[in-house]
């Protein structure tokens, strides 16, 4: 019986050997985190699809509350705008709230102008117009009137 090479020793081919595996289960792992975060995207994708679209019915959406509230008639509110609402919020939309004398923030208030108050400058004195969130992600940011 031949003796082995240096270089085919049982503890170099037994080296070589988990060095193999390691980087297999490195490679193993590396796919698993891909699928993980390729899957979120997907995700993404689809809760915010109609972002665009979303958006531009918020126009109409201005609109019709703008034309409920210059109603001089008290009926309550139309029905249309009761369902298109609903629809919006079954789809993940939310109105920003806006709450007087909080600091203003700009992840989710725009400042349109500074005004002298009585609050604390940089708190919110006024809503100009109704900010929203889809599925959490500001999609438009409320236009407020910001304390000098």
């Amino acid at each position: 019986m031949e003796e082995l090479k240096k270089e085919e020793q049982p503890s170099d081919l037994e080296n070589k050997c988990n060095e193999y595996l390691n980087g297999w289960r490195r490679a193993q792992a590396d796919l698993a985190n891909y699928k993980k975060d390729e899957a979120k995207r997907f995700e993404d994708l689809i809760k915010f699809s109609n972002e665009k679209l979303i958006l531009d019915l918020l126009n109409v959406l201005d609109s019709f509350e703008l034309s409920l509230s210059s109603r001089s008639e008290t009926t309550g509110s139309d029905p249309i705008f009761t369902q298109l609402s609903s629809l919006l919020k079954s789809r993940g939309l939310e109105k920003n709230k806006v709450e007087i004398g909080t600091p203003f923030d700009p992840n989710f208030h725009e400042a349109i102008i500074n005004i002298d108050s009585e609050l604390l400058s940089g708190s919110v004195v006024q809503e100009l117009k109704s900010g929203y969130l889809l599925n959490g992600k500001v999609i438009r940011p409320s236009q407020v009137s910001v304390a000098k």
